[in-house]
């Protein structure tokens, strides 16, 4: 190759990859867009055109969306048996979700991590979006925070419990790295993941300083018996195999002016939830009365999920 065209192509692949990525020009660079004749046979069937060439959630028309939900309604009806309702609940005008918890008030129980599982149809294979770290009083250095702890009673002496989940950052990491735009923040402060758009990089996973991003490595696992019908395409629908996953606020019950399942489920009190945007609002309250914290403050990262004591 002589000199010039070897200048050519080096400036052609420089503008390539300095070029925005999109889903479709990333899966053709990885030449899945024509690859029907390389799945095994036994997932050809399972195999959705459909769903692989779908466009982007906010590249939809309503008249789209609604298709996009009668498919995913189906394909669950045909999995599990289960009639489901997929709702497209909308940010409020006006509406800015925080949470705060009170770590004086939280014992430990983990009941806002089984009420999570249940509400969001989880994997059994994953304990849950929040995890609740058992932490040595007078530290809060998450590596010395014990996750796995067993006690008949709780809490034990000398320690206090930290539950940690995804913080909606409003400098998030995550969705800055996604090389397909398949996780954003929305307007109402919540950070979301199109699980048909979602190639399972997990790129995000490693940019995510709290460890709130899940990979689904095999077909989910879900007792039918508990499965909720009552679900949100960018919320707690069944998730597939290889993408990625995480805590909502259960924007499918908070859009809808409810409370998240774990905040229900907490019989302490410990966690409050609501829009910051409200000066009437509990947690606009608690910013007036508390000192509040965040974790990894110095990352900038701007979590939406608050601390404070008392």
């Amino acid at each position: 190759m002589s000199k010039s065209n070897e200048n050519r192509m080096g400036k052609w692949a420089e503008e390539k990859l300095n070029m925005p990525v999109k889903r479709r020009g990333f899966l053709q660079a990885a030449g899945l867009t024509t690859a029907a004749s390389f799945i095994p046979s036994k997932e050809a069937k399972a195999f959705s055109f459909a769903k692989f060439f779908q466009k982007h959630y906010k590249e939809m028309t309503p008249k789209q969306k609604e298709k996009a939900f009668s498919r995913i309604a189906q394909e669950t009806k045909s999995e599990y048996g289960v009639e489901v309702n997929v709702t497209d609940p909308l940010p409020m005008e006006g509406v800015k979700y925080a949470y705060c918890l009170n770590l004086s008030a939280c014992n430990g129980n983990r009941l806002c991590v089984s009420a999570c599982q249940k509400e969001n149809n989880i994997d059994d294979s994953i304990q849950s979006y929040i995890r609740v770290l058992e932490m040595p009083a007078g530290t809060f250095n998450l590596e010395h925070g014990d996750k796995f702890y067993n006690h008949e009673t709780v809490p034990k002496k000398d320690k206090f419990y930290l539950p940690v989940q995804c913080n909606h950052c409003d400098n998030s990491p995550c969705t800055k790295v996604c090389p397909v735009e398949a996780t954003w923040k929305e307007k109402d402060g919540l950070v979301v993941v199109d699980y048909d758009w979602c190639i399972g990089c997990r790129y995000c996973q490693a940019a995510c300083p709290y460890e709130a991003r899940h990979f689904n490595w095999s077909k989910p696992k879900i007792d039918i018996s508990k499965l909720n019908p009552n679900q949100s395409y960018l919320s707690n629908r069944i998730r597939p195999k290889g993408v990625m996953e995480k805590c909502t606020f259960c924007l499918h019950r908070t859009r809808n002016n409810q409370y998240p399942a774990c905040l229900e489920a907490c019989p302490t009190g410990a966690r409050k939830f609501g829009n910051i945007l409200d000066p009437y609002s509990e947690v606009s309250e608690i910013f007036k009365k508390k000192r509040v914290f965040v974790l990894k403050e110095e990352l900038n990262t701007m979590p939406q999920f608050f601390y404070y004591f008392g």
